[in-house]
């Protein structure tokens, strides 16, 4: 019996923030790949501490719903999973290559195919694209348009920044849009002066997020200029100093992002059949379909 666990941050305060989380757990549970698939939470119920002990799978693969490797990924999850004799060089990773490691939970004694988180998964990039496509409504966006990938950005943890830099030089090299660029909220170059950055009179603005909350809500909205109170709200596009923004969201908000998390799991050994080509299928976007 095949079992997926879906694993994502949650929230006390955005009843929104987990809904990414159960929309990509019903697209995947509907393709039939596996026997049962669960959602457990660090902010919500049920808790990653609890999580597995509702799972009644003998293969378990769990695949955190995360951008980047860093503090969850590496230490709170495998803390709360119980994963026996964790140790973070098990994926040898540079900050992007985290892939899988399969150890023991104690509390039900069953192996689990732990997986690194989808924001560093090259699928992230399609979904990238998809949602530029998305929020244009045009299937062929590209001619004419910057693309602006966004993360949070710090000092404070190098791997923050390495995964959006990873997708923007992925699309570029793709040479689909006139432009991408790699942007950030906390260090340069900074979303703020989304503008300058771009002599493209189209930017698609793309924040690698995996749901909307207050970055991508209030923050990010406000700080490139699309209103000046997010609670106003604001066109799609936006024009600001004489470029068109079409602002798209949070990432994990694409459908398509349920395709990420099946590549994760079919990278750490699951058996998904026809899953992959039933995901892409069912979740593209082209205009009048």
């Amino acid at each position: 019996m095949q079992s997926l666990v879906i694993v994502a941050h949650g929230s006390h305060l955005n009843p929104e923030s987990s809904a990414p989380t159960y929309d990509h757990a019903d697209t995947i549970r509907a393709t039939g790949a596996f026997d049962e698939v669960r959602t457990g939470f660090w902010k919500e119920e049920p808790h990653f501490r609890e999580v597995l002990r509702t799972v009644e799978g003998d293969e378990v693969y769990v695949v955190p719903l995360f951008i980047s490797e860093g503090y969850f990924t590496e230490q709170v999850i495998p803390r709360e999973l119980r994963l026996a004799g964790w140790d973070v060089s098990e994926w040898d990773s540079d900050g992007l290559s985290a892939d899988q490691a399969t150890l023991v939970a104690e509390d039900i004694d069953r192996e689990v195919h732990y997986c690194g988180p989808v924001g560093t998964h090259r699928a992230m990039t399609d979904v990238i694209v998809r949602r530029a496509e998305s929020v244009t409504n045009d299937a062929d966006v590209g001619e004419g348009f910057g693309l602006a990938v966004v993360g949070h950005g710090t000092e404070r943890n190098e791997n923050s920044a390495k995964a959006i830099e990873y997708h923007a030089d992925r699309i570029a090299e793709r040479d689909r849009f006139d432009e991408v660029k790699a942007l950030y909220m906390d260090e340069d170059p900074e979303v703020d002066d989304l503008p300058e950055h771009f002599e493209s009179d189209d930017v698609v603005l793309v924040p690698l997020f995996i749901a909307d909350g207050y970055h991508t809500q209030e923050d990010i909205p406000e700080d490139v200029g699309l209103c000046e109170d997010h609670t106003e709200g604001y066109d799609v596009p936006e024009t600001v100093d004489g470029t068109r923004i079409w602002y798209a969201g949070a990432v994990g908000t694409e459908p398509l992002m349920a395709d990420v998390v099946l590549e994760r799991a079919a990278d750490a050994g699951a058996d998904l059949g026809t899953a992959l080509d039933d995901v892409r299928e069912t979740t593209r976007v082209a205009t009048g379909d």
